[in-house]
């Protein structure tokens, strides 16, 4: 299947991927196109919008992120798998937890994980607000990404319990991104967090403004939070 775009678009951002990559990730948009038959796992279904909103997107993540090898990655709400598993294909030494409450999903993932031969992934069928109170996960990660699963205040409950302190929360957010950072002035005091940056990601401009809000973790995050489940949305702080 070509991946002619991908290997454009990322060329433009320095990235050259390898033929095992390419393979990777043809062998991904293949089983992304067969199962979106069956279920639906993402709206997006022509290959080039897969190359473009799905692969490319969550790579531009990298150019925000520094050196990934060896570090470990939550991604929360991964839903097909993006942006965590692109950036697996891109650096294999990358560990990574995938977190999707919605089990049918998470059979996918094990399937796209296995047929990839990818080590080094976690697949969690649970929700954040659960999974965020569990010793084993709490404060454990070096990066904790989400995109396109609630407003930033929300989010910031959902991600910065998982992240370790001096570790980083990435949000992918789109044109409200300056206006959600805004609202989000008490959360991010209450939780821990450091003053976010807000970056342009490097993506066609066809796609419209796209940013990464990125989050330094200075404070350990009271025991409270997350909240139960559907608490955050409901009550944002």
């Amino acid at each position: 299947m070509e991946l002619d775009l991908l290997i454009q678009e990322t060329a433009k951002l320095g990235i050259v991927l390898t033929a095992v990559q390419l393979q990777q990730f043809a062998h991904y948009q293949a089983l992304l196109l067969a199962w979106n038959k069956q279920m639906n796992l993402t709206a997006i279904r022509e290959p080039a919008d897969i190359q473009l909103k799905h692969f490319l997107d969550s790579l531009t993540c990298a150019s925000v992120m520094g050196d990934l090898a060896q570090t470990q990655l939550l991604d929360v709400g991964t839903g097909a798998g993006f942006p965590g598993l692109p950036l697996k294909i891109l650096v294999p030494e990358l560990h990574v937890t995938l977190v999707e409450s919605v089990a049918k999903k998470t059979r996918f993932l094990e399937v796209v994980v296995a047929e990839l031969g990818l080590t080094g992934v976690e697949i969690i069928a649970e929700r954040a607000e659960v999974l965020g109170q569990q010793a084993q996960h709490r404060e454990r990660y070096d990066w904790v990404v989400a995109r396109a699963v609630a407003e930033l205040r929300v989010l910031l409950e959902y991600l910065l319990p998982f992240c370790r302190v001096g570790g980083h929360v990435l949000a992918q957010k789109g044109e409200n991104a300056s206006a959600e950072i805004a609202n989000a002035q008490n959360a991010l005091t209450v939780l821990g967090a450091g003053k976010p940056h807000l970056h342009t990601a490097p993506l066609p401009e066809s796609l419209g403004p796209r940013f990464f809000v990125v989050v330094p973790k200075v404070a350990a995050t009271p025991a409270l939070y997350p909240r139960r489940a559907g608490m955050p949305g409901k009550r944002p702080l």
